[in-house]
């Protein structure tokens, strides 16, 4: 299978939106809620250059949704399509953005998850990634947490 990383195009807010969905469908039974990301408005964050998708062959595979700022780079979602799920295609994004930090002079790379997304957690500390604070955000139980990028 290869994989292959892009911005995000107009024509794939649809394949977007439904690869976060089903990514996250599962968490609401978690949280007690949908998740932020199943709520975003996926047009305008593409047309703001904020999307990336990983395609393996030729479906979408993966989803990254970043923010930079002078002193940080930010994932704000991602999200890997289950029929792709254990496949790498998360930790292909997360070296992706990895990069993007770098390029823009960054020495850290953020994120959040929800407090009880145990799993997520898991995943997000064996990639390198360590927890810094807990805050309450748009009435999410949020971990923020943050890697040192070279």
């Amino acid at each position: 299978m290869q994989t292959t990383i892009r911005l995000a195009v107009p024509a794939d807010a649809a394949a977007v939106t439904d690869c976060v969905c089903r990514a996250f469908i599962d968490y609401i039974a978690v949280i007690g809620q949908q998740p932020q990301p199943m709520l975003d408005d996926y047009q305008a964050l593409i047309s703001r250059n904020r999307v990336y998708i990983a395609v393996a062959d030729t479906e979408l595979a993966g989803v990254l949704v970043v923010e930079h700022s002078e002193h940080a780079f930010s994932i704000e979602t991602l999200a890997t399509h289950p029929a792709f799920q254990g496949a790498g295609i998360g930790k292909k994004l997360i070296a992706w953005a990895e990069r993007l930090t770098q390029e823009h002079h960054v020495h850290a790379v953020t994120l959040s998850t929800n407090r009880l997304m145990h799993r997520t957690r898991e995943i997000y500390r064996h990639l390198g990634f360590v927890e810094y604070d807990q805050a309450f955000v748009n009435g999410y139980d949020r971990i923020l947490m943050r890697k040192t990028i070279g």
